[in-house]
């Protein structure tokens, strides 16, 4: 971590503590940041038990956390409406705690169900720097926060993986969308200047992927296109629902036990509707391996033609693009970039570009202009490197012992 970005972060763990005595009183046990994520290529895998290979942002959510003996969650976010969410640890049910406040409780939640001792309570104000609405998995920052931070406050001793268990099982369980494992493993154990090459089926084998795309000279744009998604409105369980079904029509487990080799014999023994799923999620599984050869042998601009495909599987066949993010995909192309397309989840959110170094502001300007004259508002370009997992960081942080 450079001494820029160490620096920055003590600030912000230093503001959102004060903040967090404003609210509540006293100091804050501690405080913990877990990251936004953005997918480098395996969309719509993890559901079926694939391959996926996503990075952590520096766009982090900060946690300032304190426990309490009354049993009482008091829930308070800077970019809420003001006010503290009051609820009843053991009264915590799913579906009970709407909007912003459910993602937090439903880890709290969790971890009570999997039988951990943390029925105490505590006082937990948030600030986060990640884009909702964007694909970059804001609701996955908020859990992992939680989960990191009761795992250090409760002595629990959790793995990385365990966590992000937890952390899914929240979102699936107590607020009701039903997504894989990846954005949470991303938030919980990535590390800086890697990628992280994901088996969902047995994510404890994870492994770190060398990516550090400032020292091949090359720059990754994140182009958030400001059309919000919101994959609990019942578009991506129909998606999920749809994979498992095929998976159940060609007597498989899930999709990622069917080989690419036999996609030709097996797509036409499935209704017109389900093929094109099967043959994203089987494509897009081989996409994610040659994507980690291509990294492993240092061939980082390498891994432009394989985001191009990708968005062309993710548009034609899952269908889960939209016009902007197509637009922000040509524009980028045609000023030059080497490589893009849509991350995260669909319907909206954000684009990638692989671009050459030097190029960051041509690109970034040909999808500005592009966006103006179809008449969409200015797009966000974030320019990103590689981030590390959630973690305490102040005050006073202590070695981590957590198993990744």
């Amino acid at each position: 971590m450079s001494r820029t970005v160490q620096r920055d972060d003590d600030l912000r763990a230093d503001r959102v503590a004060d903040t967090f005595r404003q609210l509540f009183g006293g100091s804050p046990d501690g405080v913990w940041a877990a990251p936004g994520r953005v997918n480098l290529i395996g969309e719509h895998t993890d559901y079926n038990d694939g391959f996926a290979l996503p990075m952590a942002l520096p766009q982090t959510t900060l946690l300032a956390a304190r426990t309490r003996t009354d049993g009482r969650l008091r829930l308070h976010s800077a970019q809420g409406d003001g006010r503290i969410t009051d609820l009843a640890v053991d009264a915590l049910v799913p579906g009970a705690v709407p909007g912003w406040a459910g993602y937090p409780a439903g880890v709290v939640w969790a971890l009570a169900e999997a039988g951990h001792p943390v029925g105490r309570g505590a006082d937990l104000h948030f600030d986060s720097t990640v884009p909702t609405g964007a694909g970059l998995s804001s609701s996955a920052a908020l859990e992992c926060a939680v989960a990191v931070a009761y795992d250090d406050l409760y002595g629990l001793r959790l793995a990385g993986p365990e966590l992000a268990r937890i952390a899914q099982r929240a979102e699936n369980a107590f607020v009701g969308v039903p997504c894989g494992i990846m954005d949470q493993m991303a938030s919980v154990c990535c590390t800086a200047e890697a990628a992280l090459h994901l088996d969902a089926r047995s994510p404890e084998h994870h492994r770190p992927v060398p990516f550090d795309p400032h020292g091949h000279g090359l720059r990754l744009l994140v182009i958030d296109t400001g059309v919000t998604h919101d994959l609990g409105d019942g578009a991506y369980a129909a998606l999920r629902a749809g994979c498992e079904r095929a998976a159940a029509l060609l007597g498989l487990p899930a999709l990622r036990d069917l080989p690419a080799a036999q996609l030709p014999r097996a797509l036409p023994t499935l209704p017109a509707g389900l093929a094109p799923l099967v043959r994203h999620v089987v494509t897009e599984n081989a996409r994610v391996t040659e994507a980690v050869a291509r990294l492993r042998e240092g061939d980082v601009a390498a891994l432009g033609p394989i985001l191009t495909a990708g968005h062309a599987s993710l548009r034609d066949d899952y269908r889960v693009s939209c016009p902007e993010t197509d637009l922000a995909v040509t524009a980028a192309l045609g000023a030059g970039a080497l490589g893009a397309r849509m991350t995260g989840g669909g319907f909206g959110g954000s684009v990638i570009a692989l671009v050459e170094a030097g190029r960051e502001g041509t690109v970034g300007a040909s999808v500005t202009t592009a966006f103006g004259t179809a008449g969409h508002r200015p797009p966000r370009i974030l320019d990103v490197a590689p981030a590390a997992g959630a973690a305490r960081i102040g005050p006073r942080a202590p070695t981590s012992t957590r198993r990744l």
